[in-house]
């Protein structure tokens, strides 16, 4: 879950050279080589890796132009269900991301994917997909007299129901007056109004809350000419009141013990308006003062390819976000793996201690993820990966064929090419980290040195057939 939230895609190469790692651990004890060395020896690799990528084969995103984080995206989504329409989802990530990304106070380049809302609408095709250009929100308006566009919206975000107040549990009001019971009807109904006309009086005129509006408190609304939606999401009021510059209120309590509600509390937007997408109508809010936001609105057979498209989706925005900030990409298709498998072989030798052994079987055990990528394609592992490991040892080797470097595995027609030419690229960040994620994982395991387990003890059954044998009963 750590990785998936610092870089996104990459998960399942981190699983695989990280058993991998254990794998060639095991070995290297059963030739009594103690796991202290092994770990110094993983560390040592992983270091080494990390330098040679920045150095030998870390590309420039600038360099490569403008179809760079085209080509991210696309290679992102070739191992996912959207795979085929990898040409049409590749557009609508990289122009929301584009549509996101902003300088911070220090000059950096920001790219928040929280600012993109993926909605998943089960029904038609997955190409009738679609990305719009400000927030959407799964909601409609209260009440069909409220306006259905609002133009210089003032956006209050409310993380309370706007309903007839109630007593709370276990308090009792005794009347001896019947004709009071009217006036202690009339008091339940005035707090809720209470409360709305503060937030009117502040200048809002779109409400947003995670709570339910009731009948008569719409009617305030309606009045006043102000947009109201209710039953929002917790997480999308969040990230509306950051884009907008407002805040999530909980309550309207202040200080000195009264209700009260400021104007700095509000958002600030271009429009808020209702409008039919697809099947469904959704709020959309434009021009978000503070930070741009997008939404894309996923379409699909059923829930199930739905969330499936929702999760490639969602790797994909992570790899573009990483070539966004970090400006850096590398080749793709097994290049990196193989290039480090030759580097660290040679590196290896280099050593004169005890941790050769370790690095040698680093370098190895990295070549399960070209291995792994020939037989999923149904092609012949050991012909290909040889081959690859040929053409990385040229490029190490020997001066003239430098440019070997860039080569990787082309599984469509089971040869190796020049994968920086065919737009194969990942972000860097993504292959450091799940080299160190990797290895961090393998050191972690096999620095548990022993393992204790305890049983639970067994009820025996007195008159159980063995103890019947045992006692000469039987």
């Amino acid at each position: 879950m750590f990785y998936c939230t610092q870089v996104g895609d990459g998960t399942t190469s981190v699983v695989i050279v990280a058993a991998e790692l254990l794998r060639a651990a095991d070995e290297l004890i059963k030739q009594k080589i103690h796991p202290t060395t092994i770990i110094n020896g993983y560390k040592l690799a992983c270091k080494e890796s990390v330098k040679f990528i920045n150095e030998q084969l870390a590309i420039k995103a600038s360099d490569l132009g403008k179809t760079c984080l085209l080509s991210v995206a696309r290679t992102s989504m070739s191992s996912k269900i959207i795979g085929a329409d990898r040409d049409f989802f590749a557009n609508m990530v990289v122009q929301a991301a584009e549509m996101v990304k902003f300088n911070n106070s220090k000059g950096d380049v920001k790219c928040p994917i929280k600012s993109i809302n993926v909605l998943k609408a089960h029904g038609k095709s997955s190409r009738e997909s679609i990305m719009v250009k400000g927030y959407a929100l799964n909601c409609t308006v209260g009440s069909q007299l409220m306006p259905k566009s609002i133009k210089n919206a003032k956006i209050a975000c409310i993380d309370f129901s706007l309903q007839k107040a109630k007593m709370k549990l276990g308090v009792q009001v005794v009347v001896t007056d019947p004709e009071k019971l009217d006036a202690i009807r009339q008091r339940e109904a005035d707090i809720t109004k209470e409360k709305i006309q503060l937030i009117l009086n502040a200048g809002a005129n779109v409400v947003l809350t995670t709570g339910g509006i009731d009948d008569m408190c719409l009617k305030y609304f309606v009045d006043a000419g102000a947009m109201a939606v209710r039953r929002c999401k917790k997480e999308d009021l969040k990230r509306i009141a950051r884009a907008t510059g407002g805040a999530l209120v909980s309550s309207l309590s202040n200080l000195e013990g009264e209700e009260s509600f400021e104007p700095a509390f509000l958002g600030q937007a271009e429009s808020v308006c209702q409008e039919r997408i697809c099947d469904d109508e959704l709020i959309l809010i434009r021009g978000t003062k503070t930070k741009p936001s997008a939404s894309i609105i996923l379409r699909g057979a059923n829930d199930i390819y739905v969330d499936e498209m929702d999760r490639s989706v969602h790797d994909s925005l992570c790899a573009v976000k990483r070539v966004i900030e970090s400006k850096s990409v590398v080749p793709g298709g097994g290049c990196v793996e193989a290039a480090l498998s030759i580097y660290l072989e040679n590196f290896a030798t280099s050593l004169g201690s005890r941790e050769q052994l370790a690095v040698a079987e680093f370098a190895q055990a990295l070549l399960v993820i070209p291995k792994t990528l020939v037989v999923n394609a149904a092609k012949d592992s050991t012909e290909l990966v040889a081959k690859l490991r040929a053409f990385h040892n040229a490029s190490q080797t020997i001066e003239a064929k430098r440019h070997f470097k860039w080569i990787g595995l082309d599984l469509e027609n089971g040869k190796c090419r020049d994968n920086k030419e065919a737009g194969v690229l990942e972000p860097e960040m993504s292959k450091v980290k799940s080299l160190k994620f990797a290895t961090e994982a393998a050191i972690t395991i096999l620095r548990i040195d022993d393992m204790i387990k305890i049983y639970q003890p067994s009820k025996e059954d007195p008159n159980s057939y063995q103890n019947a044998v045992k006692q000469g009963r039987l």
